[in-house]
């Protein structure tokens, strides 16, 4: 039976309380925005972790738990990712989808609930690279060369997979002044876009493809909203190289608007799509 209002008013006495847990069987969780009902045994199957101490049947349910306006317990994790946690709580494995991008971040979450066996998982011996590889920030604009990774080998491809469009985007913008064009301010790259096949895409991009906006897509479909993990056109360029990809087609569009009605300095705003195909190996 779920706590109410009302349970709280009248407290179990020591005797019922040596012998009642103070957490109701189903519990209704709130991660990070997103909802979970679990079992309280899922919660306190690994006594020594963050969540068995949060949830233990000896702590009282009334302390040191925040609560949503619902009155769901809330944690202030990654809700997304914390759907990996309770798989790995429930069967002490976890199976993560094939080309998965937040490997590195899913680890950070194994660590703070304290759960060592799952970052043993997410840490196979071979991961040699740093986290940074895996889940750069947006704004980070340290270079890397694509020579870190490489393309898979033609024969673990399936043949008809081999062939296909990728199309590169990218939204540009500068403010000019009328007078001179030395007095141009430039804006950094904010995103480059990545459209096409969800297999091609995954191929040629790997952990550098962030996926946040279209997760759990199967690779036989398209998609027109993954972006990637850096700002640099030259690596993406290089990495479509590598694997195969020649650029078939480029456009761009320039739009035009004043700063504001008291100066005559205008922002330039473009964006620009560049179009790589790779045949098939038959062709």
């Amino acid at each position: 039976m779920a706590l109410t209002g009302n349970c709280r008013t009248y407290p179990p006495t020591k005797e019922q309380g040596s012998v009642q847990n103070s957490f109701p069987d189903v519990i209704e969780l709130n991660v990070g925005g997103q909802v979970y009902y679990t079992r309280h045994a899922t919660l306190v199957s690994t006594p020594n972790s963050l969540l068995g101490r949060i949830f233990s049947p000896k702590k009282d349910a009334t302390n040191d738990l925040a609560r949503d306006p619902k009155g769901r317990y809330f944690i202030d994790r990654d809700g997304f990712l914390f759907r990996y946690v309770l798989d790995y709580l429930r069967d002490k494995q976890v199976v993560l989808p094939d080309h998965f991008p937040e490997k590195g971040r899913l680890k950070k979450e194994a660590e703070y609930f304290q759960l060592p066996e799952l970052v043993k998982i997410l840490t196979p011996e071979d991961f040699k690279q740093s986290p940074d590889d895996y889940y750069h920030s947006d704004f980070d604009d340290a270079s890397q060369g694509s020579d870190q990774r490489m393309c898979p080998p033609s024969s673990l491809v399936p043949a008809n997979r081999k062939y296909g469009f990728i199309t590169v985007g990218y939204r540009g913008s500068c403010t000019m002044g009328r007078e001179s064009q030395t007095d141009a301010k430039f804006r950094r790259v904010p995103r480059i876009l990545i459209c096409g096949r969800i297999a091609l895409a995954k191929e040629v991009f790997g952990e550098t493809l962030n996926e946040s906006r279209d997760p759990d897509r199967t690779p036989e479909r398209y998609t027109s909203r993954f972006y990637l993990k850096f700002k640099h056109l030259e690596r993406a360029f290089d990495m479509l190289s590598e694997c195969g990809f020649q650029m078939v087609a480029c456009n761009s569009s320039v739009t035009a608007s004043f700063v504001n009605q008291y100066t005559e300095d205008k922002i330039w705003s473009s964006y620009t799509e560049y179009v790589f195909y790779r045949k098939s190996a038959f062709f």
